[in-house]
Parts: C-alpha cells; structure tokens; sequence
C-alpha cells in the first residue's frame, strides 16, 4: 500500500530460522545497492553476488526486483479490519478506519530504512507499473470488502481508490523530506484528512 502501496514498507519481524535469514539479508544488500547504484543500476545478478546468494536463490525469496521494494501482504489484514467496521457508516469512512486499526497492529521498528525505500520508489520511474499494480491490488480488496458487507460497487472503489491516494501521497511527501517527522504521524496526517479530524 506505501508509496505505493505502503504497507510493504514496514520492518520485518526479526529473521529467525535460515530462510528468514537469508531473506533478510539479500533485502539489505539490495537496500544498500540502491541506495549506491540507483535502482535502475542495481541488477538481481548485483544483488545476488552482492548477498553470496545464486539468482535461484534470490527468486525463491522475491518474485522480481521490484518486490524488494514494493511488497505488501497486508491487504487481508486492512480487509479484516475494514470488516469489523460498523456497517452504517460510510464506505469511506469504514475503510479508514480500517486501515488505522491494521496499521496501529503493524511491528514497526526502525523508520529510517522504510523512508529510504519508499524515497528511492519516488525516484524510480520504472517502478511505476509496479507501484500502479500494488496500489490497485489493496484498492480492490477494500472494495471488495465493502462491497460484501452492501456497499454499491462504484462508491466501494471510489473509498478505495480515495484512501490509498492519501495514503501514497502523504508517505512520499514523509520520505522526500528531512524533517523529524514520523512515519505513522504521516499515515495519521492522511486517514485525518479523509475523516476531517485533527487528532491521531
């Protein structure tokens, strides 16, 4: 869901057996690869050597390159949440409050590396098919959930569509600046606005 879709931009849970370590560390070279040679300049083969991982190895554990920086497994949880939602209130409302109930659950720790990832997303035009495919996957399952629960097809993807747009917006604007602003006080900007309220 984050700058793209954002969700895929939280840490990890700490890696714990081989997979998970592997994982995580072919993620970091990729990280710190990007952040030297550019997106566009990194290769899988770059990352792969870079991580002491075969190309195989790198596939088994990101679909493509751009998944390293573009992934989100949050979409059922933002569907779950969306659905304990009253059902009387607006779709839009309900998929705001959907999204701060799964984000307020999401084990956030260091902000550093998600404002450097969702930064280098801003900067890879690339990526954009990508970024559009991610962004429309969560918009299509908080559509879907609305729509389960009676909300008219056309406002169910208008909440949807609105939603992830502040989302987007508010998280690329957070990663491009130098400012001790937080991540969270960032997606808490966004829902705000889509729900006219001042408070987190």
């Amino acid at each position: 869901m984050l700058v793209t879709n954002i969700w895929w931009m939280t840490s990890p849970a700490p890696a714990q057996g081989r997979l998970e370590r592997t994982r995580a560390r072919i993620a970091a070279v990729a990280l710190e690869l990007f952040s030297r040679n550019g997106y566009d300049g990194t290769t899988v083969a770059h990352i792969a050597a870079a991580a002491g991982v075969t190309e195989m190895t790198f596939y088994r554990h990101f679909g493509s390159k751009a998944q390293l920086l573009i992934d989100d497994p949050y979409d059922p949880l933002i569907a779950e949440a969306i659905g304990r939602q009253p059902v009387e209130l607006p779709p839009l409302a309900r998929a705001v409050r959907g999204i701060r109930e799964t984000w307020r659950a999401l084990p956030i720790t260091e902000e550093a590396p998600i404002r450097e990832r969702i930064a280098l997303v801003a900067q890879s035009p690339s990526l954009n098919p990508a970024i559009r495919a991610s962004t429309a996957a969560t918009e299509i399952a908080i559509a879907e959930r609305l729509i389960q629960d009676g909300t008219d097809p056309d406002e169910a993807a208008i909440a949807g569509a609105a939603a992830m747009a502040a989302m987007i917006t508010a998280l690329t604007r957070w990663a491009q600046r130098a400012d001790s602003s937080t991540l969270t006080e960032a997606v808490y900007r966004a829902l705000n606005v889509l729900e006219a309220r001042r408070d987190g």
